[in-house]
C-alpha cells in the first residue's frame, strides 16, 4: 500500500470509529461511561483532524471554500432548529 492509501484508510476508519463512539454515548445510561466515551470521542476527533491535515497538505484531500450563498442556505436551513 502507498502512504496515500494507508492514510486514506486510516481516515475512513476514524470516521467509522467516531460514529460508533457517538452512538455508544447516546445509548449509554452510565454517567461515568458516557464521560469516558466523550473523552475518547474528543481524542478520535483530534486524530481525524490530524489525518485530514496530513492528507490536505499533500494534496490528497483538496477542499475549497463554499460559496457565500450556499453557506447562507445552510444557515437558513438549520436556524429554525435552534432552541
Amino acid at each position: 500500500m502507498t502512504e496515500q492509501e494507508i492514510v486514506t484508510d486510516l481516515l475512513a476508519s476514524e470516521k467509522h470509529v467516531t460514529s460508533a463512539v457517538n452512538t455508544f454515548i447516546t445509548e449509554s445510561t452510565c454517567v461515568n461511561l458516557r464521560q469516558n466515551l466523550k473523552t475518547i470521542l474528543d481524542e478520535e476527533h483530534s486524530i481525524h483532524e490530524n489525518l485530514y491535515n496530513i492528507m490536505n497538505s499533500k494534496g490528497w484531500y483538496p477542499t475549497s471554500d463554499a460559496p457565500a450563498q450556499e453557506v447562507q442556505k445552510a444557515k437558513d436551513k438549520f436556524n429554525p432548529l435552534q432552541v
